[in-house]
């Protein structure tokens, strides 16, 4: 009885222990919490600079390193000052552009070693000039893609129950932006949008535009697309349209089909759809007659709003001449009684009026700032700094690790080796010095496949590159729709070339004679396994009527590039690749294979798999991160130059990995080393594959099974082209680091 009590003592203190520790926790958060609030208020008071600095900045002299560091931190406490007294960053007074112009400083520069100021319309649109327009001139609003979040599946505007498309002049066409191959894959097709009554400081008020009738079953696919949040994207003066919240400080692209009320809206009944088919825009313009003509237009907002608009009692059709008693020619007022239901109300269709407005407004933002709110909510470049930094560590960690294999233990192997055949030739070989006679002796798995994908990996990085290279030379725009991948698929197939050289010579040094077939194979390996998935994944969209469902004349394109351009350079590069001299082993090869002895677990071919893919895929994670978010996300990037940095970054990576884990395999007397130096930075394309289900599962909120299949598919080839060109890397580095440390040792 007597340990019962104890027990239940130390049960107790233990228990108020604990309690104790815990408030100790909240209290120390509390704390905390008020240290922080106490430093933002004294960093709000803060504001002003000292008398010298400010007589320095208006007469025009350099300040000292103090005295930048104090600018700083005035900025940095006034910004914090205007948000904590409720000012935000998306509307188009002075005080959200000042704060807007602070918060994107570090993307305002251009420049590779010593940065300078820009303006983002320079950093993202280098050589484009401002339009004028004059007032009362007509100006045209296109309609690009109609997409969502929650799926890869985008419709075209037209698609949807709208009025019918207006006739547009060969002048307008002209203006348009032309078409190119990456934007046809893409889905984007500008089309002149039906709000053709626009001109310049004219406001327009409620105008009707027609009536669409919807079935059944156009009902039923309309309150799917608003299920599944699709919104439209519209462009003026390739501005793309923007929904903004001053009250709660956001700025989205684009304006949602309808909506579904939510239980806590007590106006509206739960659940149930309802349409946005009123459209109020708002375009704000920079006027300044003393440096040019004209008005410039800098903002390009709408407002979408649900009306029951009446009909015409006479029954006539509706048009812009119309006069409706719900849309006069004022200003639509947000009426939730007169909101549009998406629900069957008669037995036949359901009639939608569309309308809309138009205001200009004045703004003193200039032009060049007018792409600032765009990008206010985009990760800030510092997060980019931090993946490279990250990515830098890895290879500082490999290179040491080089240098001391390089350095210290093979420099130390190769003196001993050397001493002992000079000493006796009979002393017993040990080490990666043991399996000479079988380094160099040819895979015998599928050595043309090794060659196949060696050469296209290389073809693959090359094209990479270049287009990085292009980007940051300003020769294209990334910003642009479908630019990128227009210079990607024609840099391939002009680098084809070296696929063919590289797959060629690798091939002959394996002592292969089917070489028709390794040329003919590196020619048609990845591009006709790509085309193929392409092709079925362009049926399934064909038949659900997306976007992205490219016509009959571009899949024609894509085979002639490949047949025409893409498959002679090959060819090209496999006779040169042929022609050359075979490359020489600095070792003989043994006509008998040695046996490979049991492997230590360091050196296991599993092992090296897991983690030779690891290291590669995590230089380039956190970057990774942001170009999904573009992929998928419908975010902004262009910062090409980090790009190319990670690249370069992952190529080295790779490179050490690769040495690393084959030094490791011949010290182990395994000299089965192409392969598992292809498949151990290879499979840095299954942990992308695997990233990829993550942010599937994680990030995107996708619905439904072909949604789901179209990012998948997609995902696989990005990783397979990933996969292989880390492969490639890893085996050309391994291939010369075994030729330059048997070349150094004396065998006989």
């Amino acid at each position: 009885m007597k340990s019962f009590y104890s027990l239940v003592a130390v049960l107790a203190a233990l228990f108020l222990s604990e309690s104790s520790v815990a408030g100790a926790g909240l209290k120390l958060k509390e704390r905390q919490r008020d240290r922080a609030v106490k430093r933002l208020n004294e960093a709000i008071q803060n504001t002003n600079l000292q008398d010298t600095t400010r007589t320095k900045i208006e007469s025009g002299k350099r300040l000292n390193r103090l005295e930048r560091r104090e600018v700083k931190t005035v900025e940095r406490n006034v910004y914090l000052s205007k948000r904590a007294q409720g000012q935000d960053e998306v509307s188009n007074t002075d005080e959200s552009a000042a704060l807007r112009a602070y918060k994107l400083r570090s993307k305002k520069r251009k420049g590779f070693i010593r940065k300078r100021e820009a303006s983002l319309a320079d950093v993202l649109f280098p050589g484009v000039a401002p339009e004028q327009y004059m007032a009362g001139e007509r100006v045209f609003i296109y309609a690009d893609l109609v997409d969502s979040r929650k799926t890869p599946i985008p419709y075209e505007y037209y698609d949807l129950p709208s009025c019918a498309m207006p006739e547009e002049s060969e002048f307008g066409q002209k203006r348009r932006e032309r078409r190119n191959l990456g934007s046809r894959l893409q889905g984007h097709y500008l089309k002149i949008a039906p709000f053709t009554n626009i001109r310049v400081k004219t406001n327009v008020g409620c105008t009707p535009l027609c009536t669409v009738s919807l079935n059944s079953k156009k009902m039923r696919w309309m309150r799917r697309l608003v299920e599944r949040q699709y919104r439209v994207q519209l462009t003026l003066d390739q501005l793309p349209v923007l929904m903004r919240s001053k009250e709660y400080n956001y700025a989205v692209r684009g304006y949602p089909l309808g909506f579904q009320a939510p239980p806590s809206f007590k106006a509206l009944k739960s659940g149930e759809f309802y349409m946005f088919n009123h459209l109020k825009f708002v375009i704000t313009y920079h006027e300044d007659p003393s440096s040019f003509n004209g008005v410039r237009i800098t903002g390009f907002d709408v407002h979408p709003m649900s009306v029951e608009h009446e009909l015409p009692d006479d029954g006539s059709a509706v048009n812009e001449q119309s006069k409706l008693t719900t849309c006069g020619g004022g200003t639509v007022e947000n009426d939730p009684e007169n909101y549009l239901a998406l629900r069957m109300k008669q037995a036949t269709a359901l009639p939608i009026t569309y309308s809309y407005e138009v205001e200009w407004a004045e703004s003193n933002l200039p032009w060049a700032d007018r792409w600032d709110v765009y990008l206010v909510s985009a990760p800030d470049d510092d997060l980019h700094y931090f993946s490279i930094v990250n990515s830098l560590m890895i290879v500082l960690f490999l290179t040491g690790a080089i240098s001391t294999i390089m350095v210290r233990t093979l420099r130390k192997d190769i003196a001993v080796y050397n001493e002992m055949d000079s000493l006796d030739d009979s002393a017993e070989e040990t080490g990666w010095k043991l399996v000479h006679g079988d380094v160099f002796r040819p895979p015998t798995t599928a050595p043309m496949l090794l060659s196949v994908l060696t050469g296209t990996g290389c073809q693959i990085g090359l094209a990479f590159g270049i287009t990085m290279l292009a980007a940051m030379a300003n020769f294209l725009n990334p910003v642009k729709k479908g630019h990128t991948l227009t210079a990607i698929i024609v840099l391939y197939v002009l680098c084809g070339s070296v696929a063919g050289y590289i797959s060629s010579r690798l091939y002959k040094f394996t002592d292969g004679k089917a070489w028709k077939l390794n040329v003919i194979v590196t020619a048609m390996g990845l591009p006709g396994s790509l085309v193929c998935i392409f092709t079925i994944l362009n049926v399934f969209l064909s038949i659900a009527g997306a976007a992205t469902a490219v016509s009959f004349l571009t899949i024609i394109c894509l085979f002639l590039l490949w047949v025409c351009v893409s498959a002679p350079l090959v060819f090209i590069g496999a006779y040169f690749g042929l022609k050359a001299e075979k490359i020489e082993c600095p070792v003989k090869t043994n006509q008998i294979a040695r046996v490979v002895p049991p492997l230590p677990c360091y050196a296991e071919p599993k092992f090296t798999f897991i983690m030779g893919g690891l290291l590669p895929f995590g230089s380039v994670c956190i970057e990774l991160a942001f170009i999904m978010s573009a992929l998928w996300l419908h975010q902004i990037y262009y910062v090409m130059g980090f790009l190319l940095a990670v690249l370069m970054i992952l190529t080295a990576t790779c490179a050490q990995v690769s040495i690393v884990l084959t030094y490791l395999q011949l010290c182990a007397e395994n000299h089965r080393w192409w392969w598992w130096s292809f498949m151990n930075c290879g499979s840095a394309g299954i942990y992308l594959f695997t990233y990829s289900i993550w942010f599937l599962g994680s990030r995107l909120e996708m619905v439904g099974f072909l949604p789901v299949v179209v990012y998948l598919s997609y995902m696989g080839m990005i990783s397979i082209c990933f996969g292989m060109y880390c492969g490639a890397i890893g085996f050309l580095s391994s291939f010369w680091f075994v030729r330059t440390i048997y070349g150094a040792v004396k065998v006989d």
